[in-house]
């Protein structure tokens, strides 16, 4: 049995006090995945930003807002585990100033200052033991491929999952996963459930190694 991790959900990176940044990410591929990791006998921990959906009741679910608490509590939660799935969609840029009172209409156009937010799963890829193994999920609206088969060696994973927009807050999900080095292992379309089992059965064969007491 191994302990694995699993990012879920947006995050959100606020303006000011109630405005913010985020997108539709729903949870179902968390939810459908930490289902599928339980299913195989295996120890889930849930990161998830704010989502509706309910995980399952086996798994240990640890809620988070921005993208920095994510961060934090997936490093924190991945110093005892096996593997990590990255399947958040946190957000990519911050504001470099938040308002502490809420933004009022001027008449005039707001410029708005964004910065970068850390990398998840490359921050923790790059610290990973040898024993650890880290599964991406690369969401692509062109080239899909490609820039999958590009995120897998730039952020040291050991496997992704590309898949297009057209997943996001969808009840279906069209994936095709990547071995490192290249090696585009099979694809998936159906219910998120449905390919969520076939992504852990992967994982199970490639990258968890069998202990004496498996």
């Amino acid at each position: 049995m191994a302990h694995i991790v699993i990012t879920s959900g947006p995050t959100r990176e606020y303006l000011d006090p109630v405005r913010y940044l985020t997108n539709a990410s729903s949870g179902r591929m968390g939810t459908s995945l930490a289902q599928a990791a339980l299913d195989l006998g295996h120890q889930v921990t849930v990161v998830s930003g704010p989502v509706s959906v309910e995980y399952p009741a086996k798994a240990k679910v640890v809620w988070v807002t921005t993208t920095q608490e994510m961060l934090d509590e997936a490093r924190m939660a991945f110093s005892n585990a096996d593997g990590l799935i990255g399947a958040a969609a946190p957000c990519d840029y911050m504001p470099e100033h938040v308002e502490t009172s809420k933004l009022q209409k001027t008449g005039n156009d707001l410029m708005l200052h964004l910065k970068e937010t850390p990398d998840i799963v490359a921050t923790l890829a790059a610290k990973k033991l040898s024993k650890q193994w880290v599964v991406a999920f690369a969401l692509e609206t062109q080239d899909v491929r490609f820039r999958a088969i590009v995120k897998l060696s730039r952020k040291a994973c050991d496997m992704i999952v590309s898949n297009s927009a057209q997943a996001m807050n969808s009840l279906d999900n069209s994936v095709e996963v990547i071995l490192r080095g290249g090696t585009v292992l099979d694809q998936f379309y159906g219910p998120k459930p449905l390919v969520a089992t076939g992504i852990l059965r992967l994982i199970d064969k490639h990258l968890i190694v069998p202990t004496a007491n498996s």
